[in-house]
Formats: C-alpha cells, structure tokens, sequence
C-alpha cells in the first residue's frame, strides 16, 4: 500500500527547501537566497511516531527563471499536486499575504486539495500575533514555524500525521539497491532517469546546470524497490561560479559515496573531459560498482564502432577498465532497460561472499604463476578469506606485507577477476603478515632458591 503524499507548494523564496531539510533532518534540498534555486521534485520518506509520509519539495511558483525553464517547474508543481494527500501551503509571515500567494490560493481551491497553512520566518514569538492576516485565504488558521530556527517543527509534524489521519502505517520497503547517475552537464542524465522509471520525474532541457539538487526517486521493479538517484552535471572546479554549483557538486560526488551501483554518463558527440576523467577517479578510489554508460550513441555512431570506443575509453579512464560499457540513446529509450539489468547483475557480484575453500584455489592457480621478486624476498600467499561485500574485499595472510606493492596487488585483482565470478566489479585486497610458526614461548624462570621447575605433560 502506497504510503501519503505531503507536498510544500509556495511562491519563491518562502523557505520551503529550508522547511524541507528541517523536518526531514538532513541537508537534502539546496538552499540559497537566489529564487529558483529548487526546479525538479525532491522527496524524502519521514517517520513520525511510527507513521509514514513521503515529503515533496517543489519549485517556487511563479518563479521568473533565468534560465526560461518556467513551464518545466510549473509542470513539476502541478505533478506534485496531482499526487498529494495534503499540501503544506508555504507563507512568508515578514510579508503578509501577496499577489502570488492569492494565485496559489485559486490553484489549491480548484483541486479541491487538503490543505494545511504554513506561515514560515516566525523567527521570534512577537510574530506569531501577525498570522491571522493569512485566514483571509481560506484555508483556517496558519501553523507559525520558522525553518531556521526550529521554531514548532515538531508541531508541524504532528499536525501533518493528524491532518493525513494515519494511526499507524508500515515502514516503506528498503531499497535493494540504489544506482546513482553521475555525469558532465548535459550528458543526458535526466533523460536516463526518466526512462528509467518511465515518467517524466525530472526536468529534461538542453540548458547546462538544469538539475541542481541529488533527487532520489524510488520506483518497482519485479516487486523491488529500487532508488534511482539523479545528480547536478558536473563541470570544472576552477569553473564553479556560486554557491549553487558548488553545493550541486558536492552533492553528485556525495551520491557516488551512497550508491551500491554508479552509471557513469559519458556524452559520445564531445571527447572525453576533465570532469569525466575526475569522476571516473572517484568511483575507482570508492570501489563502486560502474557501467559506463556512453550516451546520444545515435549522432556518433557513424565516426567510430563500439569497439573502437571501448579502446578510446580504456585508455583515458584507466581505472574503470573492469566497468562494462553500454551505448544508449536515452532521449528514446534506447538500451535502458538493458542498462538497468545490467546494474542488477553488477550488484549481484558486488554482493557475492565467496567462500573461502573457492577463493583459496583460485589463490593457489595464482600461486602458480606467481611472479615478482626483490633483494628481499619474493611475495607470498598463505592464504585469504573475504571480509565484506560491496565493494568485494579480501584479506590475504602474507609472509612479508611490504612486497605486495600497488603493481602486485593489480597483478592479483586481475587474476581474481578471471577467476572468481566478480570480473566486472572492483575487489579491495588487503594484507596482513602470517607467521608460519608460533613463536617459542619464555621459558618459566623460578624463583632463586626454589629447586627445579615442574616439567609439563605432553599429551
């Protein structure tokens, strides 16, 4: 059973990302004096004593938009609206009631919506006195909060689970997995999410920077959940002009960090970039689980063949070699779905606990061919034992750790991938120094002028 819908609706700049972020109690959506700043949906699943809603940000309604994107966030808002059990109606109490809020009015009226008041910036109490100016809108008396401060979130919470009705709902299945969507400006990331999940969930535009918050949306596939999570194109650092690009960075990186399985947008109509080559860098340092996902394949087919792609990409992100490569064109759809299987299998082995009597005969096939010595000694394998899961890691008990370098320790993974059914996912190898012989314990000393000491049993 699907759980309720709450979507805060207002003009810009009323605090409804700051209002957001504060009930959801982390740092979800961006927040930034600039108007604009929240153009797609961000939802957050909230618990409160037990109850279940889903909590929708939207764009500021009636928002002048720099970058002419003014219908795309409108259609968000209204898409929220058609989904929500109750809207949190946003208010600026410093402001009174404006011609936008009276435009919002009639939009709520002629959905015929449950609707609950909001009068946010009560910084201090002195402005609560000020709130019944808002009851001329219709909808009773407006709750005074301030997102800032905390001021009566708790009794927002409460009101919400009151107004919604819920007594005691179940917790939301958790995702099975979570695929992140990382990428350059204008790589076609929406577009994947979108045929992904088959709805127009976020804004597709040809404008750079359109997403600017990391928007996770869950959806059902073969009766699981997954979480899909769109990110902000990433452009160079040295380029990042404000406040909203930084935090936009910050939060694509950070959903690499979070995410079991990586979809690494590459656009095939321009050559590979700084941007790409950083972002491929940090999923190979986080061992995340990649497809490569080279995209508008359609408009680039023609001056090169898939395998001379595959060899152009070896060699410019070298620390992704493992990744497969799909080609899609994803403003049609083209190869999605197969992207998708694809994430589920690379889970699958990101998941796999080898054991240990299959992980040690690949170390003795490994033992084999075993090369590499020094003035010290050669590297040698006692044997290994897996410790973790996602990324796939192995410790492996050794005679000298400081022989197994960076080069021996890919010489290693390489031979594990073609051994051990986990050839497409990253494997972290650690080391720790194994004595083949325990050491020979002290002998007792006895107390001078106490004879000999007793002699132990053998058994």
């Amino acid at each position: 059973m699907a759980i309720p819908v709450v979507a805060i609706i207002g003009r810009p700049n009323v605090g409804k990302s700051s209002l957001f972020n504060a009930l959801a109690r982390r740092m979800i959506s961006v927040v930034e004096p600039t108007p604009g700043v929240t153009r797609d949906r961000v939802s957050v699943i909230i618990e409160r004593s037990n109850c279940y809603f889903e909590l929708v940000d939207t764009g500021g309604y009636g928002i002048v938009d720099a970058d002419h994107l003014e219908k795309d966030v409108h259609q968000q808002i209204q898409r929220a609206i058609d989904s929500a059990n109750l809207v949190l109606f946003v208010v600026d109490i410093r402001d009174g009631i404006m011609s936008l809020d009276q435009t919002i009015t009639r939009l709520l009226r002629k959905h015929n919506l449950k609707v609950l008041g909001v009068a946010n910036k009560a910084d201090t109490e002195s402005k609560f006195s000020e709130v019944g100016e808002f009851n001329r809108l219709g909808f009773g008396d407006f709750l005074c909060v301030s997102a800032q401060n905390n001021i009566n979130k708790d009794v927002l919470l409460d009101t919400i689970i009151d107004r919604l009705k819920i007594v005691e709902s179940t917790r939301p299945a958790e995702p099975v997995m979570k695929i992140a969507i990382v990428g350059k400006r204008n790589a076609g990331k929406s577009s994947i999410v979108n045929a992904i999940v088959g709805d127009d969930r976020v804004i597709v535009s040809e404008t750079p920077g359109t997403t600017r918050d990391a928007i996770d949306i869950r959806f059902e596939k073969d009766g699981q959940t997954i979480v899909v999570i769109d990110t902000p194109g990433v452009k160079k650092k040295s380029k990042l002009a404000d406040n909203i690009e930084f935090y936009s960075f910050v939060r694509a990186t950070s959903s690499v960090r979070r995410a079991d399985v990586v979809l690494l947008m590459i656009d095939a109509t321009t050559p590979v970039s700084q941007p790409d080559k950083r972002l491929a860098q940090l999923i190979a340092e986080e061992s995340k689980a990649c497809i490569i996902v080279v995209n508008k394949w359609d408009l680039a087919k023609d001056s090169a063949d898939t395998g001379q792609y595959e060899d152009y990409l070896t060699k410019l992100l070298p620390g992704l070699r493992h990744a497969p490569i799909a080609f899609t064109t994803a403003s049609e759809g083209k190869n999605v779905k197969s992207v998708l299987d694809l994430a589920a299998e690379l889970f699958k082995q990101a998941t796999t606990w080898i054991s240990t009597g299959k992980l040690n005969r690949a170390f003795e096939a490994i033992k084999e061919t075993q090369a590499g010595s020094s003035k010290i000694g050669s590297p040698k394998i006692y044997y290994a034992t897996q410790v973790a899961i996602n990324p796939v890691t192995i410790l492996m008990f050794v005679n000298k750790p400081e022989l197994f370098d960076d080069n021996y320790r890919r010489f290693v993974v390489a031979r594990l991938s073609d051994l051990l059914p986990v050839a497409e996912v990253p494997i972290r190898l650690f080391v720790r120094a194994h004595r083949e012989t325990e050491p020979t314990p002290e002998p007792i000393r006895q107390p001078k002028g106490k004879g000999k000491p007793r002699q132990s049993r053998k058994h």
